[in-house]
């Protein structure tokens, strides 16, 4: 099964700026992912760029919805159209007439899986954040005080150990963090710090 999208241009140039509402996109959401554990993933790479828009970047509301619009529908069409993944959302989207650049962040987020590769910040930070973040709820979910007091160290450890949350693609984890420029540690704390808020 191929989910390449064999194309790197998406949208409208003329929707840039367009978005739907939060309560578009949780419409959205729920329609389409039935998984709870799925929807809390994308609610917490949701989070996580909206923090990193407004922490690191400093941008305005609306450019932080932008961030956070891309991280909760990134896996939108996972859940019941697997063998459409990235595609049946993007063409969603681009029915809905969504910024491009939201819609180049999801098909972005898999490069070696879609074919399109992460450009912008959005695109990187997508990317950097998806995997990286199911691997450290695996390991809160094994720890009793789950993100309380967890540290840089234990999950660098996990992540060595290739057995734990064997589904999450460490190369990729590390792919995505060296096109982003950021350090591995320094984002396992950025993600510690801020994904624990995030429970349904």
């Amino acid at each position: 099964m191929s989910l390449q999208l064999n194309r790197t241009e998406f949208g409208d140039p003329a929707n840039t700026g367009n978005v739907l509402s939060k309560a578009e996109a949780l419409a959205l959401l729920d329609s389409w992912v039935l998984n709870d554990r799925l929807k809390l993933h994308m609610k917490q790479v949701a989070h996580l760029m909206h923090c990193w828009a407004a922490e690191k970047l400093q941008l305005d509301e609306a450019g932080q919805w932008r961030w956070e619009m891309a991280g909760l529908l990134h896996d939108a069409d996972w859940d019941q159209w697997p063998d459409q993944h990235c595609r049946k959302i993007i063409e969603e989207l681009e029915n809905r007439g969504v910024d491009p650049e939201i819609l180049r962040a999801i098909a972005s987020h898999g490069p070696a899986h879609f074919g399109v590769a992460p450009v912008s910040a959005m695109d990187k930070m997508l990317y950097a954040f998806d995997e990286l973040s199911g691997l450290i709820h695996a390991y809160a979910l094994m720890r009793p005080g789950g993100y309380t007091g967890m540290d840089v160290k234990g999950v660098k450890k996990r992540l060595k150990e290739k057995a734990f949350a064997a589904s999450v693609n460490r190369d990729e984890i590390y792919d995505a963090l060296d096109r982003a420029g950021i350090s591995v540690d320094d984002t396992i704390a950025f993600i510690i710090a801020r994904q624990g808020s995030v429970t349904t």
